[in-house]
């Protein structure tokens, strides 16, 4: 009770290092799922893990809205327990969902693997659970501290979002969970010492040998483990395969992969006349997919004739020695392209610095040094090169980027794709010489699904460029497995229409498109049941393409960088029809990754109903029953619809903008790194500084103040960013770092006081309502993350701020 009396008399400091610490661990355990996810299954997983690390930060203020009175009596043990069975549980759940036999593939015929996923889900959910109620306690507990305790959770979160994607790029991601797990049982130290204070040093010291305990661990034991349908998975099984280099990074796990018994032949749509089979080559995998050749090069022109064979050696029979740009140059194969048809410059872009470093330093004897005599090579993002080069070149190549396998399937649909938009294919075309060609080459798929999106970017980025007959600069061949489209700065001429169809039927390709075209020309080698390549492209270029759009099958609408989402095809009235196929092989058709994140959303709402809403609701009543001093029905009404609004609005801000700024900043890690730090930061300094605001003029501390300065912020950087889009993505990344970081800033400041603000007037009407509020907030955060992305596919980024904005307009009108 002596700590109870001194707690309510305020004497005793609040753990704020403690919740830091807690904070950073849970969030940089939310980040590394995230990266484990996509080793073990696929990216899109990302959502669900967004999903479940609110929930468990939501549930938290449920269940110590039922534990009131015991966490006043015991604070310091019990936030000191559930630091440290976060410690726990981040690897022991980890490892046990490792053994759920979980399989998406079967999601939609095995009833049992919606039950695996519940599994999946809740185990997870534990070390969120158990770190949210950290903070919920810390909070609840020490009146008049809200803003200070709330501002050292959110510095603490971007510290932690930070730090493991610089640890990730040190260690591998089973090390780093294994110090994420001791970082749990150090927050329990140091929180313990600043509740109990020095003089009770034994318990903390104690806590910290602990802290040891996850570091000794096996890694064996938390090592991610590959689905076997995985490509890597699958390549594995070949006999005598093994993986010769990894390495392992946030951009992802690089594998190489030898086949000494049986050799790997990869030439995705090699002619069927081709008679020279590849040379040796290895297998360089990504996250165990997006299989790319590294190809044995001795020097010899000879060894490299199949890459004469396949359809994107198209533009190099309309060129002659070309200065070429390859875009996504992965282990070298379209260089090798490039350099066998006598190009006389070529620029290689990859993303990834550890692809590069194995063909050049690793394998250089092996690739034949392609990476240092032949190619010029930059790491960096393509977009973001293409619009920081001043140089013009004949040929841009935007190579094959993805695994036919997962963008069969529809695995991709959730991601944001930048190099496929109209604004993209315009930049491309602005780097052109005069009669340069585009290249682009995509997988078949059956019925088309991206070609025909690809092709209705590229007309429409004709005719915004100002071109009145974007047909005539546009060419599209299809061999059995993949289509290149050609879009040339300049009309194709007779000549050009000439080396088209003999390219093609030197090698038994189809043309599917090219200016002034007949209909019999199209569907001869790799006869398909209608030549809907042909007839799309003719609908594409003609009067009727929204009626053409708006009827077939799939979403082929074109991607732009507000809706950057290329690889989303599917529409809900195709969904009947595409399961009633299942049987005959169709599952393919369907598309699933866009059904995965609707069925976490469902999944979200209901789960945050019964671990949230139902307990809450229920206390806040029995609660209203007992306690005169409870608040009244509109009061409480009132509560919720603030705190509902400020969770729904922060959350599609922060997902808009991440998403937004991958553009700007010209690489996916800087922009989840940067733009979340920065947000978790200014939010952090925003939270302390609305602490004194909250003392300070009426019209200061007022909701409506606060958002009218978040939509003046807003309203900014939207207006801004077009703007920095064109003129500074040519600046060096630092510049575009701290660019990026002051334009977030104001908006992030602000953004960071509705919250604890609205605690204080809870506080003041109620302190037992803080978890509820909490829970309340959580709720929503919870359901916004998804969907703001689900949101964001439909109506574009700017409109998920917008609608944010008008949340912030509710809250304010709804102030407690």
């Amino acid at each position: 009770m002596a700590w109870t009396r001194e707690l309510a008399r305020g004497g005793l400091a609040p753990p704020v290092i403690g919740v830091a610490l807690i904070s950073a661990a849970a969030l940089a355990y939310e980040i590394l799922l995230m990266r484990l996810f996509s080793i073990i299954l696929w990216h899109h997983f990302a959502y669900m893990i967004i999903s479940l690390a609110l929930l468990g930060y939501g549930a938290s203020g449920a269940v110590l809205t039922l534990v009131q009175h015991a966490v006043q009596r015991h604070f310091a043990p019990l936030f000191s327990a559930a630091a440290a069975a976060f410690g726990v549980s981040a690897i022991g759940c980890f490892v046990l969902a490792q053994r759920v036999p979980f399989n998406p593939l079967e999601i939609l015929w095995d009833p049992r693997q919606p039950v695996y996923l519940l599994a999946v889900y809740l185990l997870l959910l534990l070390p969120f659970l158990c770190a949210g109620a950290c903070v919920c306690m810390a909070l609840s507990c020490f009146r008049g501290k809200v803003p200070r305790i709330y501002s050292f959770d959110i510095l603490g979160a971007g510290a932690g979002s930070l730090g493991v994607v610089a640890l990730l790029f040190l260690l591998s991601p089973a090390d780093t969970l294994k110090l994420i797990g001791a970082l749990g049982w150090a927050a329990a130290a140091v929180a313990w010492l600043e509740c109990r204070g020095p003089r009770h040093w034994r318990p903390a010291a104690l806590l910290m040998v602990m802290a040891n305990l996850p570091l000794l661990l096996p890694s064996a034991w938390v090592e991610p483990v590959m689905s076997p349908y995985k490509e890597l998975s699958q390549t594995l099984r070949i006999p005598e395969a093994r993986v010769v280099a990894q390495r392992s990074s946030p951009l992802g796990l690089v594998s190489v992969v030898e086949s000494p018994r049986i050799a790997l032949r990869h030439a995705p749509g090699l002619s069927l006349n081709a008679t020279a089979e590849p040379p040796p080559q290895l297998g360089v995998f990504i996250d165990g997919e997006g299989l790319n050749a590294l190809t044995r090069f001795d020097g010899r022109q000879g060894s490299l004739v199949h890459l004469d064979q396949i359809s994107s050696a198209l533009p190099y029979h309309l060129l002659r020695r070309p200065r070429v740009l390859v875009l996504g140059a992965g282990a070298g194969a379209d260089v090798l392209q490039a350099h066998h048809h006598g190009a006389r410059q070529i620029d290689a872009v990859e993303l990834n610095p550890q692809v590069v470093d194995l063909v050049r330093r690793r394998f250089a004897d092996y690739a034949g040094g392609i990476y240092a005599g032949i190619a010029r090579v930059h790491v960096a993002e393509a977009r973001g090169f293409v619009a920081a080069s001043k140089e013009r070149y004949d040929l841009i190549h935007v190579a094959l980027l993805d695994s036919f396998s997962a963008s069969s399937a529809g695995l991709y649909a959730l991601a944001e794709n930048y190099l496929y938009t109209i604004e993209a294919v315009q930049d491309d075309l602005r780097h052109l010489q005069p009669g340069g060609l585009l290249a682009i080459t995509r997988w078949v798929t059956l019925p088309p699904r991206d070609t025909l999106k690809l092709f209705a970017a590229a007309a429409l980025a004709l005719e915004r460029s100002g071109v009145a007959d974007p047909g005539s600069r546009l060419a599209l061949v299809r061999s059995w497995k993949t289509t290149t489209l050609l879009v040339k700065n300049g009309a194709f001429d007779g000549a050009d229409i000439a080396a088209i169809k003999a390219f093609c039927a030197a090698r038994s390709f189809d043309v599917a498109y090219y200016p002034g075209m007949r209909p019999e020309e199209a569907n001869r080698y790799n006869v398909v049941e209608r030549p809907d390549l042909f007839d799309g492209a003719v609908a594409l270029l003609g009067p009727g393409r929204d009626e053409f759009l708006q009827s077939y099958k799939f979403h082929i609408a074109p991607a732009t960088d507000d809706k950057p989402h290329f690889f989303h095809f599917f529409k809900w009235r195709s969904l009947p029809e595409l399961l009633s196929l299942k049987g005959r092989g169709g599952l393919p058709l369907l598309e699933w990754g866009y059904p995965v994140l609707v069925a976490t959303l469902v999944q979200a709402v209901v789960a945050s109903l019964l671990l949230i809403g139902l307990p809450l609701a229920w206390v806040t009543w029995v609660d209203a029953r007992q306690d005169n001093s409870m608040p009244p029905a509109g009061s409480r009404g009132r509560v919720l619809t603030y705190f509902l609004a400020i969770g729904f609005g922060f959350m599609f801000i922060e997902i808009a903008f991440i998403q937004k700024f991958v553009l700007f900043l010209s690489h996916p890690l800087h922009a989840i790194a940067v733009v979340l730090f920065a947000f978790l930061l200014f939010a952090g300094i925003g939270s302390r500084v609305s602490g004194r605001l909250a003392a300070g003029t009426r019209a200061m501390r007022h909701p409506a103040t606060v958002a009218g300065a978040i939509c003046l912020s807003a309203a900014l950087c939207l207006a801004l960013l077009p703007w920095l889009f064109r003129h500074a993505m040519g600046l060096p990344d630092a510049a575009r770092i701290l660019i990026s970081a002051a334009l977030i800033a104001p908006l992030a400041f602000f953004m960071g006081m509705p919250f604890p603000l609205g605690l204080a007037r809870v506080e003041a009407m109620n302190a037992r309502l803080i978890p509820w509020a909490w829970g309340i907030n959580g709720c929503a955060s919870v359901i916004g993350a998804v969907l703001a992305t689900l949101l964001a596919i439909h109506v574009g980024f700017t409109a998920v701020v917008m609608a944010a904005l008008v949340l912030y307009g509710v809250a304010a009108a709804s102030r407690p």
